[in-house]
Order: structure tokens, then sequence, then C-alpha cells
């Protein structure tokens, strides 16, 4: 019983200090949101899915976009364990049905929603000292305590870059140039166009308790640069119920000049090697102008390259014990010889 215990501890001692590389993936899928930790050095990982989308709004007779999207994020490790290099893309396909008219009309649309690449690093890390642990009681390592709110953080800043010159969902918004109405026509005022490029920085903060509990939050400001900049949060709970199997809710809300939303997600996500992960996700708004259904799959896969980290003291440390080894064998060497001259010595 006492080497269960000292092997259980051991292993939940070995998830807390290695808060930045983990044995096992570490994405951050299913879900929109970021945590505050990168991949850890050396790691490449990229997080892939499709998902499906229906916008309804209220305001344009009720008219229905929907579409398919493809996202991908390519996430790189590198330099040191808090840095992060991030590629996000999303490009969607779909048809509009416009029902302004009485006679409905229905168009295809298709362009990139997001290309952004950007830099994460690991400001705070609430688990870079190490905690004592008690190797005789789960509970005292589990139990609730305030330390544990206590959240790493983390900022990525970076940018949007927009390739295509007339893109059809401007600012994400699938309205955006599909619906012109006839005044604003005669007037002459040009449709939304975004920037070639526009920055965006965000601010995660992820807190661990109770063992199995994960609450993370970002703050986003994106956008800056452009006519049209967008405050966004998130949060997310993550459960997880046993080490291959966890599930998530989530609440997003974001606010700008052209159009503001909230939305809600649940989905799971299971663990199906140290490398791989797949997941889903249903969600939902509470707005009509427009109102918003989704659902996804995705799959999230890591190339392990990494190499334990090792600090300056264990460095000088080991340095140390060559150094010793190195001198204990030119004093057995020494010694060798002196025995030798004093044997000779003797002779004569």
């Amino acid at each position: 019983m006492v080497s269960l215990r000292l092997a259980l501890a051991f292993f939940l001692y070995s998830i807390f200090i290695k808060a930045q590389y983990t044995d096992q993936i570490n994405s951050n899928r299913p879900g929109a949101s970021i945590g505050a930790f990168a991949v850890g050095k050396d790691v490449i990982q990229a997080e892939i899915g499709l998902a499906f989308q229906q916008y309804t709004h209220s305001g344009y007779n009720n008219s229905i976009f929907q579409g398919g999207i493809g996202f991908m994020t390519l996430r790189w490790g590198f330099l040191k364990e808090t840095l992060e290099l991030t590629i996000e893309s999303q490009y969607l396909r779909g048809s509009l049905n416009s029902k302004i008219t009485s006679v409905s009309n229905r168009s295809s649309k298709n362009g990139f929603l997001q290309n952004f690449i950007g830099v994460k690093y690991l400001i705070f890390d609430p688990f870079r000292k190490e905690r004592e642990l008690n190797v005789y009681s789960w509970k005292a390592n589990n139990g609730f305590k305030l330390r544990d709110l206590i959240p790493a953080v983390s900022m990525t800043l970076g940018t949007n870059v927009s390739f295509e010159k007339e893109n059809p969902f401007p600012f994400n918004n699938v309205f955006g140039n599909i619906y012109r109405p006839i005044f604003f026509q005669n007037l002459g005022v040009p449709v939304d166009k975004e920037p070639f490029f526009h920055l965006r920085g965000t601010l995660a903060t992820q807190s661990h308790f109770l063992g199995s509990w994960v609450f993370v939050t970002n703050f986003t400001y994106d956008r800056y640069l452009s006519i049209d900049p967008m405050m966004t949060h998130i949060l997310t709970l993550t459960h997880t119920i046993n080490p291959l199997w966890s599930v998530y809710i989530e609440h997003q809300g974001s606010n700008s000049d052209l159009y503001r939303y909230s939305l809600f997600r649940t989905g799971f996500a299971y663990l199906y090697s140290d490398n791989i992960q797949v997941e889903a996700t249903l969600g939902g708004s509470t707005k009509s102008t427009p109102s918003r259904i989704l659902a996804n799959v995705g799959v999230s896969y890591r190339l392990d390259f990494h190499k334990d980290f090792i600090s300056a003291e264990e460095i000088q440390s080991k340095a140390l014990k060559k150094e010793e080894r190195n001198l204990n064998k030119t004093l057995k060497k020494d010694t060798k010889k002196e025995r030798k001259r004093n044997r000779k010595a003797k002779r004569n």
C-alpha cells in the first residue's frame, strides 16, 4: 500500500512540476480559448478540424448563411520553455439564402476568416516552485486550496494578415458584403474592407484546482489599426473525468461597432495516445442578429522533440562532480607514482 501511495504521489507531483511541458499532449482544443502554457521547447503541434455553422439574421428577414469551416493551428515551442510561435488559419465555404425579397436568392461564398501569426510568452507560472507533497494522503494533495486559484498568466501578441483583395467576410461578418441596402449603394458608400494586416493581443490565465478542474480566461483586443476594433472575452471550465476523457463548457462574448454576440459551447476530448487527442463540440448563440449554431470535430497531434530542461544549478552540480572525479583520478595517479618512487628509494 505504501508503494502504491508513493507511485501515485510521484505521478501527481510530476503533473505539477511539468506545468510547461507535459508527457502527454497539451492542446488548446476543444473550445476557442488558448491556455496560458506553451507546448514546450522543441515541440511542434497541429490542431486541425472541420466545423459546420449556421447563421440566421432576423434583421434581414431571417436570411440564412450555412457553411463549413476548416480550421488549423500550428504551435512551435522555441528558444525556451516559455515561448511559443502560433499560426492560426480558418477558411469558410458556404451559401447564403437571401430572403430580403419575396423570391429567395441563393449564392455561394468562400474565403478566409483568419490568418493569424503571433508569439505567446508565459509571464507568470505558479507551478515554478516545487510544492511539498504528502505521500500518504491523496486528499491532502488534491483538496481545494486558495493558492490553487493563483493562475498562470501569458500574453500572446501578433497580427492577422488578409491575403484576399476582396474578402467576402470582412471582419468575420458573413453578412458584411452580401447585404448592401440600396440606399447605401446610391450614396456610393463603399463596402467594408479589412486592411492588409491588423494587430491582436490576448491575455490568458489558467488555474488548476481540486486535482481535475482547469479554468481558463482569455481577454482579447483584436483588429487594432482597423476601422472596427473588437473586444472579446472567453471563459472555459474543463473537468477531467479520467486519464482519457474530459468535458468542458465555455462562454465567449464579443463587442464591436459592427456586431455583438454571446456564444456558448460544450463538448468533450478523448486522449487517443500521448501525442494524439480527438474532440467534438456543440454550440449556439443567444442573439438573433444573427443567431448562430455550430458543431465541430477535430484532432490535435504533436511531434515531440523535447529534451528535459536542465537548470543552471544542475549544470554546475554536474560540472563540480566531474571535476571532483577528475581530481580523485589525479590524486590516485600521483599516489601510485609516489609509492613507486618510495619503493625504488628503498631498493637503492
